[in-house]
């Protein structure tokens, strides 16, 4: 994937996943650093249990990056003491 499409990437799935934790977004710039970072978790969880990490720009991949994300998010707000799953 090019770097624009990592960045469109990562837009896409840390808003999905911002608004799954505390149902508002956290910021266009968050978003994408947050949908890198969890396609990069994400695909380290699901390689560690025998799954297949990100394999491209399709559904498959998105679900794992917003699962990564997710859980990223979920330490970002417990480190920083902010409220999320409101």
């Amino acid at each position: 994937m090019s770097l624009l499409g990592w960045v469109l990437f990562g837009l896409v799935t840390g808003f999905v996943a911002s608004r799954v934790v505390n149902q508002r977004g956290e910021g266009c710039v968050l978003n994408i650093a947050l949908g890198i970072l969890g396609a990069c978790v994400g695909g380290f969880i699901f390689n560690s249990i025998g799954g297949a990490g990100i394999t491209g720009f399709n559904l498959y991949s998105m679900f794992v990056a917003v699962i990564g994300a997710i859980v990223v998010l979920i330490l970002y707000h417990a480190i920083t003491g902010r409220r999320g799953l409101r």
